[in-house]
């Protein structure tokens, strides 16, 4: 994959530099040397590099203009950034300055290697997407993490192939985006894609929606109708939730994936399907087998290429990237000008678990972004689980000490939420569906709130 590639290396440390050298020629990568960065305009003119692995100490003015300068005059030029010193607002800063990729040191050849086959996987397929009319199928899966390098790796390897796989993951680690990526990336890609939720369908209609029914089946049966694995056909569908499919559609599926068949509800003849199936579940399905609930036969079927989804709490490195990724999109979403994200309300991010996982980050992004007055996210424009802290030492103050004496925890929490919906209101110019939203509670709890606190 990276046979005939050019890679510019600079580094402090010769000997690290041939390190990496070394490695590249494996993958038959032509490499230079880079030791002064003065010299670095001569060399990306005579030597034409793909990729500039550049090391620095830190970020400060003179890195970011000279990272602007390789992008606007070598635009075929992608950057790699070495850091010595670990600070998640210089790769915040990096990524801006239109980085592709960012380390802290100590770097393994290896994890560079792996950077450079994932970012050519990306250029290829986005190439062959874009011929398409369709998006970067990558694009959205955003981390530098060595627990998710080992996911990607392990898409390539599998996405060729039919096998079944299980995606295991908390709820909010991105499963349907994994199994679409490797949907994408396989020979599959120009059929269907189907998804379906084992359990947000109920189980007197999941029989029907699975496999589809023959007219006159049972009451409401008034036509043929296909089912998701023929909709499928071809292509993959998605099964998430597996953990929530009833034991009866368990003997069902494995009969599927046993023969390669299906049978209508209603029908008496089973025709042949092409499917490949991508499981998805945040249920331990051993314990489930072990109780009874799933059965084993199935449970091994699927298990063949298992693949892990690690909480965000478990790749932290990957919140200042994801963040940056998210105020560009949302950006657009909201018509909004925002451009960053303070060091201290970093901070408060990345000093929080997330139960929710990506998802819960991205909406914590998009609801500070509408309370944003300026051009960054700060502490004030957070939810109200980051600011705790900061309430604390606001109010520590003689002036301050007073008036709290006087009020208990309630009416703080009642004064607290009032003016957040006051401030929500605000922005959104009345709109209360969509303040209703970003309060994250429904239209009528906040209809209620509005007429209890007097709002108009």
């Amino acid at each position: 994959m990276l046979s005939g590639l050019k890679v510019l290396i600079h580094q402090k440390s010769f000997q690290d530099a041939q390190t990496f050298a070394f490695r590249l020629k494996q993958e038959e990568v032509e490499t230079a040397y880079c030791r002064q960065l003065n010299e670095y305009q001569s060399v990306l003119k005579d030597f034409r590099p793909n990729y500039f692995i550049l090391e620095i100490e830190y970020m400060d003015d003179n890195i970011v203009e000279l990272l602007e300068d390789i992008i606007e005059h070598y635009q075929h030029v992608f950057i790699i950034v070495m850091a010595n010193q670990k600070n998640f607002d210089d790769a915040t800063r990096a990524m801006q300055s239109k980085a592709f990729d960012y380390f802290f040191k100590p770097v393994k050849a290896d994890d560079l290697v792996f950077s450079l086959k994932k970012h050519e996987l990306r250029k290829k397929y986005s190439n062959k997407q874009k011929d398409l009319g369709q998006a970067d199928v990558f694009s959205n899966i955003i981390s530098n993490s060595k627990t998710m390098q080992q996911v990607f790796t392990t898409v390539e390897k599998i996405a060729p192939y039919k096998t079944t796989c299980l995606v295991l993951g908390e709820s909010g680690t991105g499963k349907e985006l994994l199994a679409n990526a490797i949907h994408q990336t396989s020979t599959r890609k120009n059929k269907p894609f189907v998804t379906v939720n084992c359990g947000a369908i109920p189980e007197n209609l999941l029989e029907s929606e699975l496999f589809g029914h023959k007219k006159g089946a049972f009451t409401g049966a008034v036509s043929d109708k296909k089912g998701l694995f023929e909709e499928a056909d071809g292509g993959t569908l998605f099964l998430d939730e597996i953990g929530e499919l009833p034991l009866l559609l368990q003997v069902k599926l494995l009969r599927v994936l046993q023969e390669e068949e299906i049978r209508k509800v209603g029908d008496i003849q089973a025709k042949k399907i092409d499917v490949r199936i991508i499981a998805a579940t945040l249920k331990n399905l051993e314990d489930a087998v072990n109780k009874g609930n799933f059965r084993e036969d199935l449970y091994y079927r699927l298990n063949v290429l298992p693949i892990h989804l690690p909480a965000l709490k478990e790749r932290k490195e990957d919140i200042p990237l994801l963040i940056e990724h998210f105020i560009q999109k949302k950006n657009k979403k909201l018509s909004s000008n925002v451009e960053s994200i303070t060091e201290e309300a970093l901070k408060k991010l990345l000093d929080y678990d997330w139960p929710g996982n990506i998802r819960e980050l991205e909406n914590t992004i998009e609801r500070s972004m509408i309370l944003v007055t300026g051009k960054e996210i700060t502490v004030e424009n957070l939810p109200a689980q980051f600011q705790a802290n900061s309430m604390t030492g606001a109010v520590s103050g003689e002036n301050y000490k007073f008036e709290l004496a006087s009020l208990s925890i309630k009416k703080m929490t009642r004064k607290i939420e009032e003016d957040l919906i006051l401030k929500v209101l605000d922005q959104v110019e009345g709109n209360r569906t969509k303040a209703a939203k970003i309060l994250e509670i429904s239209h009528r709890a906040l209809l209620y709130k509005i007429k209890e606190y007097g709002i108009s």
